[in-house]
């Protein structure tokens, strides 16, 4: 009985960590090298060459059939498609985790490209609501026209509009660039948490509510501010990258960016819960 109390004395002292264990010969494991980040693919993604080119028209397929196709020609090595007669069609070219030189010719309907990783897309035309969500790398150009939540959740890379946005763009935005070359609707920036916005025109009511932090550079009128919503001090720093990026963007060529608002979060949302009564008001 001595015997079996002292094992049970033992087992509750072990699972409350109240005893000592000698740490010998053990190593950290390495799993991969981070010198090596040029290497490391997602599963299933395929090695194109951009100078193997193609064309695949759509007029006839659902927007499944003609992802399932664009994933096929991935697979035989093409690195540039040119996509004809899209029509419309929502959710094409989502999910693509892979290098890939994409051209539509024509217009998307909602949630064009969204999910993907890595692509060069331009898009001949106008697209849909919530275009390019949660983006994560690579570069989306269009050229006309987008609709609300254009850029909702991207999380990286370079998403850009030569015409004019709806309401909510870069709503829940977690990093990349959002670059406008006309004007944004309402609510632009609601929620950001990180990265920046560029608008060269006007921009609608309530910018940067509720914004968490990332910056938006306005280079038109300003609707009104929204919750937490602030201007800040346009550096010199500010005015270079915005002259490189807009420069790479073909954007905006001899846009005066010494003149464009900077606003960024207040942070006075960061704290909500210990505010005072009033002082929440005040902060909403």
């Amino acid at each position: 009985m001595a015997n079996l109390k002292n094992v049970t004395k033992k087992t509750k002292a072990q699972a409350m960590g109240m005893h000592s264990e000698v740490l010998t010969g053990r190593t950290q494991q390495k799993f991969f090298n981070p010198d090596e980040a040029e290497n490391f693919y997602y599963f299933g993604t395929y090695d194109v060459d951009f100078n193997k080119r193609t064309d695949l028209d759509v007029k006839n397929m659902t927007a499944a059939e003609a992802n399932k196709e664009l994933d096929n020609l991935m697979s035989q090595g093409y690195g540039t498609i040119v996509i004809k007669n899209p029509q419309g069609k929502h959710s094409l070219g989502v999910g693509i985790l892979n290098k890939l030189n994409l051209i539509f010719e024509g217009s998307l309907g909602y949630f064009g490209m969204g999910s993907s990783d890595g692509p060069i897309v331009r898009i001949n035309g106008r697209v849909g609501w919530s275009c390019a969500e949660n983006l994560m790398a690579g570069k989306v150009v269009i050229e006309k026209n987008a609709g609300s939540c254009f850029g909702a959740a991207i999380r990286g890379g370079d998403l850009i509009c030569k015409g004019s946005v709806g309401a909510r763009t870069g709503i829940d935005m977690k990093g990349g660039t959002i670059i406008i070359g006309g004007d944004a609707g309402a609510f632009t920036g609601f929620m950001m948490q990180r990265g920046r916005i560029i608008i060269l025109g006007d921009v609608g009511i309530n910018l940067g509510d509720s914004m968490y932090d990332g910056t938006i550079f306005v280079g038109g009128e300003i609707g009104s501010y929204g919750s937490d919503a602030v201007d800040s001090e346009l550096t010199q720093s500010d005015q270079d990258w915005l002259r490189r990026k807009l420069r790479v963007a073909e954007i905006g060529e001899n846009f005066d960016v010494s003149k464009m608002k900077k606003i960024v979060a207040g942070k006075k949302l960061w704290n909500y819960d210990n505010l005072e009564p009033a002082e929440k008001k005040g902060a909403i």
